[in-house]
């Protein structure tokens, strides 16, 4: 299902929140094995609290999935924009994906995190190249197909 205008824009942005949100925490779960969901929530709300977060319980846990998806929903809104003005994202989805997905944990671990008062650790070369490979797996290229199949392919000229 294909659309156009600012209608279909919408719910892209609102499936590619979803899917990529539900992906990218559910991939930091089950690669955080050692610890519990909740602690891996915590650890999104790190960003606002600081360590205190690991004393907040599923209060802080809570926060943290909250605030992930506010943050995808940030990202799925630029790709989606981004996407409905230039074809090529649309033409090439797999590329862009991969690109995006690249680009967000850039951003997200170069400077977001950084910024944040999160206590996370900055990552060693493994969790460099797993960050990488989820990124651009449960974020670009989810968003990049979703951009594809909800707002059309362009036309060839």
């Amino acid at each position: 299902m294909t659309g156009s205008g600012k209608g279909a824009t919408a719910r892209a942005i609102l499936l590619a929140t979803l899917a990529a949100g539900a992906l990218d925490i559910g991939a930091a779960i089950l690669t955080n094995p050692q610890v519990p969901a909740r602690v891996v929530l915590q650890s999104v709300a790190g960003g606002w609290l600081g360590s205190a977060t690991y004393q907040g319980g599923w209060s802080s846990a809570l926060l943290g999935l909250g605030s992930h998806f506010g943050i995808m929903l940030g990202i799925a809104a630029i790709y989606m924009a981004l996407a409905a003005r230039l074809p090529v994202l649309r033409s090439r989805w797999l590329a862009a994906g991969v690109l995006w997905g690249v680009a967000v944990w850039l951003v997200m671990s170069q400077v977001v995190v950084p910024l944040s008062a999160s206590t996370l650790p900055r990552p060693d070369t493994f969790h460099i190249v797993q960050g990488l490979i989820v990124h651009v797996l449960m974020v670009g290229l989810p968003m990049a197909w979703i951009a594809r199949r909800r707002l059309g392919a362009p036309a060839r000229a």
